[in-house]
């Protein structure tokens, strides 16, 4: 009993640093993107052609804040998976340890590709349709607040919704999922993403299918590579189970 409980106590004490160094990586990186917060904030710009409005002066602080989150929050992902792959692999098999430390570059560039994906065809596709249907009939002036705040909302789900497919793999890998029990969940996942969709997209239903129609897709490509994962484990777990068979048959009675 005394024994088992300073396992337990082991086990948190490890996990409560992997979330420190976590944490610490989350604060630096914040701190290098409110830095460089300016220099960000003039890319994202675009080609937008005129400068934005603020109503106060939180608003500035408010929009350095959130690019330098982004920014923090795609610069501690791989970390993080680090950290999570440092706790977990003494518990994990030589071959598991491998293909789980695979994963961490995989998350990192899924989350760029994600946002890239948002910020060059989501955001500008919908940006124009939405100013197409004021045009003649308003003039086109946006705050900084407004603007960087569909921006994200148009992006950031995306950085983090492109991260499902190998986070589902690496959990069909360790066992932990069985991705043709989430596939029954098919209707349910559906409502879940649209509902989603709707609370971080602007209130109008072109918005809501820009975002909804591509994290269903993302969901089922998620499923199909994860059922190929988990047709590999069942051909893996079977050739050890024979080799373990063939090994006591072998040995010695």
């Amino acid at each position: 009993m005394f024994e088992n409980d300073l396992n337990v106590y082991d086990h948190l004490d490890e996990l409560r640093k992997r979330l420190i160094i976590t944490v610490l990586a989350f604060v630096v990186f914040l701190v290098l993107g409110l830095v460089y917060s300016k220099n960000i904030y003039l890319f994202f710009m675009g080609n937008l052609g005129y400068k934005l409005l603020v109503l106060g002066p939180s608003d500035i602080i408010w929009i350095y804040f959130h690019l330098a989150t982004v920014v923090a929050v795609g610069g501690t992902i791989p970390i993080a998976a680090w950290q999570l792959w440092l706790f977990i692999k003494p518990a994990l098999e030589e071959n598991e340890r491998k293909i789980a430390l695979a994963y961490i570059p995989a998350l990192f560039l899924l989350f760029i590709s994600g946002l890239a994906f948002g910020y060059f065809f989501i955001f500008p596709n919908l940006m124009k349709f939405l100013l197409h249907l004021g045009e003649g009939l308003v003039v086109t002036s946006f705050t900084a607040e407004k603007y960087f705040s569909f921006l994200i909302n148009m992006t950031f789900p995306f950085g983090l919704a492109f991260e499902l497919p190998p986070v589902l793999m690496l959990l069909t890998t360790l066992g932990f999922v069985n991705p043709y029990t989430i596939g029954k969940l098919r209707k349910y996942a559906y409502l879940i993403l649209v509902i989603i969709a709707s609370m971080i997209s602007p209130p109008e239903i072109m918005s809501h299918l820009s975002v909804a129609v591509p994290l269903i897709f993302i969901y089922e490509i998620s499923v199909f590579f994860s059922k190929n994962v988990y047709k590999r484990r069942l051909k893996y777990l079977e050739l050890a189970e024979r080799e373990n068979e063939l090994q006591i048959e072998d040995s010695p009675q």
